[in-house]
């Protein structure tokens, strides 16, 4: 069996909306009431205490107005919290769970498909519980035989709503066998996400620079309305001025999504072998090197992952090589090592 989400777009009325919304506030709710009571259990007990959503419904009845399932999955993914704090196994240990802000936490939650409780209809709705239908725009209708495992629904930052849906099948085994000599090296590149072994870029966009003047032209309107200091209160201009800058965010986001499945998509499809380095992207964004924004314009550590999931789906390989590796510096003919490649400005040996 296999899993597969499927993202859509969808188009709440004002009701659902309103809905949404309160699933939404009751979901932080309950998650920073769970870890409340957590601490305090542990400060009296010296353990971390079994918490569950029901256990609130009678001092807080609105939490009765929403999805049940939703707040169940908040306390899931609470206790995945708590575990992957406390698990020597884990390389990356996370640090202790934190309460949600109202304002900067992201607004979703998530439902289970109960008897069809989660279903596509007339390819041009999506039903959800406690919702009803919600309009979508099904843009790739799934096979017949996938069964729907759950939904999560979204709201971004410029305020659209989007609904994931999770689907699980049978994995159809891939009998391709991959040809070992139709093989590329990427090499990652500031200035143009990567150079491959025969010397091509990957993409000269640099979509946040390119919307730079225009987002620093409505971020600075928006530092003169009422709103922008700290504890004052936001004004209607100031909350649709926030929406513009958001939008423009989100535009750029999606300029650089796009154009990384495009190219990611092209190689999986060209090559079989793909040697990458495995590098650390949030080390190397650091101030110290210069080139931060250049660094987090590329998305490069995306590019990877998506590289990564689109060469397993066409049984093809992804090689990562140890960043300390010296590739960069051993001659492809002889083998000789030469340290003096370390210097950036020297980018050719003979």
């Amino acid at each position: 069996m296999a899993n597969k989400a499927i993202k859509y777009r969808v188009y709440p009325t004002a009701e659902q909306n309103i809905m949404f919304s309160k699933t939404f506030g009751c979901c932080r709710k309950v998650y920073n009431l769970m870890l409340s009571d957590k601490i305090e259990g542990y400060k009296a007990t010296g353990k971390f205490p079994d918490v569950t959503p029901a256990r609130y419904k009678d001092e807080y009845p609105y939490l009765r107005d929403v999805d049940s399932l939703a707040l169940a999955n908040v306390q899931m993914n609470l206790q995945a919290a708590f575990r992957n704090t406390f698990d020597r196994s884990r390389k990356k240990k996370n640090g202790f769970p934190k309460f949600k802000s109202a304002k900067h936490s992201r607004r979703s939650y998530t439902t289970n498909n109960q008897k069809g409780t989660v279903a596509i209809t007339d390819n041009k709705y999506i039903r959800l519980p406690k919702i009803g239908k919600v309009k979508a725009v099904i843009h790739r209708i799934p096979d017949s035989s996938w069964i729907i495992k759950s939904a999560t629904v979204s709201q971004e930052s410029d305020g659209k709503y989007y609904i994931s849906v999770l689907f699980e099948f049978d994995k159809v085994e891939n009998t391709y066998i991959a040809d070992k000599a139709n093989a590329i090296g990427l090499d990652y590149a500031s200035d143009g996400l990567y150079v491959d072994s025969n010397g091509n870029v990957g993409t000269n966009h640099k979509y946040y620079r390119e919307s730079h003047d225009r987002l620093a032209k409505a971020q600075r309107r928006l530092s003169r309305m009422q709103g922008y200091k700290k504890h004052e209160d936001k004004s209607n201009n100031y909350i649709k001025q926030l929406r513009k800058v958001n939008k423009i965010h989100r535009h750029i986001s999606n300029q650089r999504l796009d154009n990384l499945h495009k190219i990611s998509a092209e190689i999986a499809n060209r090559y079989d072998v793909v040697c990458v380095e495995s590098l650390d992207m949030k080390s190397m964004a650091n101030r110290g090197f210069g080139n931060g924004k250049a660094t987090l314009d590329n998305g490069y550590g995306m590019f990877l992952s998506m590289l990564e999931y689109k060469l397993s789906d066409r049984n093809k390989y992804l090689v990562k090589v140890d960043k300390w590796y010296p590739s960069s510096q051993i001659c492809h003919c002889c083998g000789t090592l030469h340290p003096e490649m370390k210097d950036l400005s020297i980018r050719k040996m003979t």
